[in-house]
């Protein structure tokens, strides 16, 4: 299938900053790509650089298989992190709005009703909460049914019956053929929405694939958490490594089938014990264990470079 979103070795530096050191994606028709990573990692830059508001330095970028800056902008819904419409219209009438951009645009009240504001129409947007204008931004992406949708943060600030609301609507977006490509700091937001998860690390993908696979890759294994003061001596020969953590003991590669036989020996060594709580890794397992591995890589770059400079000065 041919990609409708491509980025391939794209840079971008800021003064001596390096925003993207050679980010490569590929998104395919009706596919939903979540971008995720540490701030400062690039990923609005890579937005920009994919929705034509910034160039890059060096590398491509395409869209519809046309460069970002000549795609036909009717066919794009761009959300930015920052987006402050005029505070004195209504929502319906900042909808209207942006639907009188296009020469064919969705109606105000059926895209305030997608987005969970049916209610709040004739509210003006600076009496709105925070998470309603977020709403209000989402719809006004929206309003001309886009092919390609770009949603920098898009449940920023919104509260979780609004948040599950614009999933569904992303959802529902990706099932009618919509290809969405969203940033966002939520695990829980990628893991349910994206077919595929890209987690942009110091300016460059460290990894990408399927939620499931990226955790079955990188995020480690199970882990029954048993909230106790005992030392880790006491399960020294447990047939399951045990490790201490912020007042609990972790006994980890454990199977639910398994949780017994653990409960069994804390009973029999007479370990004392308030809460068991098991679990699987997840998104932001892998989250962690990357962001952390490239954090330290950029840190030992810094500090060898630090340690060149001052070497030449010496010399």
């Amino acid at each position: 299938m041919e990609a409708v979103v491509e980025a391939d070795d794209v840079r971008k530096t800021y003064g001596e900053t390096i925003a993207l050191s050679g980010a490569s994606l590929s998104v395919e028709s009706g596919e939903v790509f979540g971008l995720i990573g540490p701030n400062g990692a690039g990923k609005t830059t890579l937005v920009r650089a994919l929705t034509g508001t910034t160039d890059p330095d060096d590398g491509t970028v395409r869209v519809l298989g046309e460069s970002p800056t000549t795609v036909d902008r009717h066919r794009l819904g761009v959300l930015p992190q920052a987006f402050s419409p005029p505070d004195r219209l209504s929502a319906r009438e900042l909808l209207a709005y942006y639907a009188g951009l296009y020469d064919e645009a969705r109606d105000p009240d059926a895209v305030l009703a997608d987005v969970g504001l049916a209610d709040a129409g004739d509210t003006w947007y600076e009496n709105l909460s925070g998470g309603q204008k977020r709403r209000v931004c989402v719809g006004a992406t929206l309003i001309n049914d886009p092919d390609v949708c770009f949603l920098d943060e898009p449940t920023t600030g919104i509260d979780p019956a609004g948040r599950r609301t614009i999933w569904e609507l992303i959802e529902d977006l990706a099932a009618g053929g919509t290809t969405v490509v969203l940033t966002t700091h939520d695990m829980a937001e990628a893991e349910r929405l994206a077919d595929r998860v890209g987690l942009l690390a110091d300016g460059s993908l460290v990894a990408q694939g399927t939620p499931g696979a990226l955790v079955r890759e990188h995020g480690g294994s199970s882990r029954l958490t048993v909230e106790t003061s005992a030392d880790p001596s006491a399960l020294e020969d447990l047939a399951f490594p045990v490790d201490a953590c912020d007042g609990a003991l972790v006994v980890r590669d454990v199977d639910p089938a398994e949780i017994g036989a653990v409960v069994d020996v804390l009973d029999d060594r007479g370990v004392a014990y308030t809460g068991l709580t098991w679990a699987e890794p997840d998104l932001e397992d892998v989250y962690l264990a990357l962001a952390d591995d490239a954090e330290r890589a950029r840190t030992d770059r810094i500090g060898t470079a630090a340690g060149l400079a001052k070497a030449g000065e010496t010399a």
